[in-house]
């Protein structure tokens, strides 16, 4: 056992006790209050809604305990179990050239690892949403989906991963920041092609049939300064009975999404208020500040995957012998959470102050008290809990806590 093998093994019971630690106190804490809806919900939502919120969280939480223990014991499986190794060992035995065998290791691991995950996946949508009233979805639609997912990372993955590769092993010392460019351009693409190529294999979007909450959203758009090319309403229904709303795309493809079920249970003066949330995280740049934090830390990753790629005890400590930049590459993706875990109450902190601000937005384009009520009907129809541990929230929480949020925008309605 090399020190790279010891302080692998070191931060992966470090980050699995702190995520454990934190998904029992979130779980302690949501039972003990499962019994009394706080003070400020009392008048809108039900003691029957306040408990079904939080079995659905508890329930939520003890899966994501077993997903995690899975997690882990495949992750040693694959790299000090030798399984990595092996799969290597496998395609450099069909005598094939080395991108080929790369592209092959990896795609052929994360589809193991995808089979790996799929019981959790299966048991998530067809036993704990079922059993909270959510799950729509049918075992023919669920294997549909998988297929098209699976087959379209494929179509996309493998050319990308390919030129990577390529890169990796042709573009000098200097690869990475060729690589890291690639990557970000790609994402870019993405971005763009989703709203209007990707998205609609999967759900159909038609333009919001509801001529005076059209007009008053193109209002709103307006006095906002915000251009795109449509106001569409998503059958999310289908699969889930939880409701949401988004914009999407980038440039002229930029779109305004809304859930079927969103629509069928806000009114308009409601849903007046999470569209200008929403537009607040553009007029605010929240995207763009997003990406080019994504941006850094991706180049940084790429960086150090640079340097880490030529040491040879990252590869003996993590169970595989010899070099490869593909075996780089997918180690680095497999351990890299296990290192940065700690990243996430900073990126958590940030994304909350970020839904402050489209809130301050919101509330100085529309009624505070009508986002109010929005987020309220939200929370009861979503399920979720109104009585987070505050250290769990503070390490996941992209959203400010329930009470947290609405005390902040009801101090806007006592101010305006």
């Amino acid at each position: 056992m090399n020190d790279f093998t010891t302080l692998f093994l070191l931060a992966l019971a470090l980050a699995t006790g702190v995520e454990y630690w934190l998904s029992r106190r979130q779980a302690t804490h949501v039972a003990t209050h499962r019994d009394a809806v706080p003070m400020a919900f009392q008048h809108q939502i039900t003691l029957e809604a306040h408990r079904k919120a939080a079995d659905y969280t508890i329930d939520k939480s003890r899966l994501g305990d077993i997903d995690r223990a899975l997690g882990v014991a495949v992750l040693l499986l694959f790299t000090l179990g030798g399984g990595i190794a092996a799969i290597r060992s496998a395609w450099e035995g069909m005598g094939w050239s080395p991108l080929v065998t790369g592209i092959g290791l990896i795609l052929s691991t994360l589809l193991i690892l995808q089979l790996i995950e799929l019981p959790i996946a299966i048991y998530q949508t067809f036993v704990i949403e079922e059993r909270h009233g959510f799950n729509r979805n049918t075992p023919l639609q669920f294997a549909k989906d998988l297929a098209m997912q699976t087959l379209l990372s494929l179509a996309l993955g493998a050319p990308l991963l390919a030129l990577i590769l390529w890169v990796m092993d042709s573009a000098g010392t200097y690869w990475w920041l060729w690589a890291w460019a690639i990557l970000m351009a790609f994402s870019i693409l993405m971005s763009w092609a989703y709203p209007t190529l990707i998205a609609p294999l999967f759900n159909k979007f038609t333009p919001l049939p509801d001529l005076s909450l059209r007009q008053r959203i193109e209002a709103l758009l307006e006095r906002c300064g915000f251009h795109s090319k449509g106001i569409f309403v998503m059958d999310g229904s289908r699969r889930s009975g939880h409701g949401n709303a988004y914009f999407t795309g980038i440039g002229d493809s930029k779109r305004i999404v809304f859930f079927d079920t969103l629509v069928d249970s806000l009114g308009h003066d409601e849903l007046e208020a999470v569209l200008a949330h929403e537009l607040g995280h553009f007029k605010r740049r929240h995207v763009i500040k997003m990406l080019a934090t994504s941006s850094a830390v991706t180049l940084a990753g790429f960086a150090l995957l640079g340097w880490i790629s030529q040491q040879y005890w990252f590869y003996a400590g993590l169970g595989v012998p010899g070099r490869s930049h593909a075996t780089a590459l997918l180690l680095f993706m497999l351990v890299a959470p296990v290192f940065t875990v700690f990243l996430k109450p900073i990126m958590a902190y940030i994304q909350r102050r970020y839904e402050f601000e489209a809130d301050d937005f919101a509330a100085s384009h529309t009624n505070a008290g009508h986002l109010i009520n929005a987020l309220v009907k939200l929370y009861r129809e979503n399920a979720s809990t109104l009585t987070p541990d505050p250290l769990y929230a503070a390490f996941h929480y992209s959203h400010p806590p329930a009470a947290i949020r609405i005390d902040h925008l009801n101090a806007k309605c006592s101010f305006t």
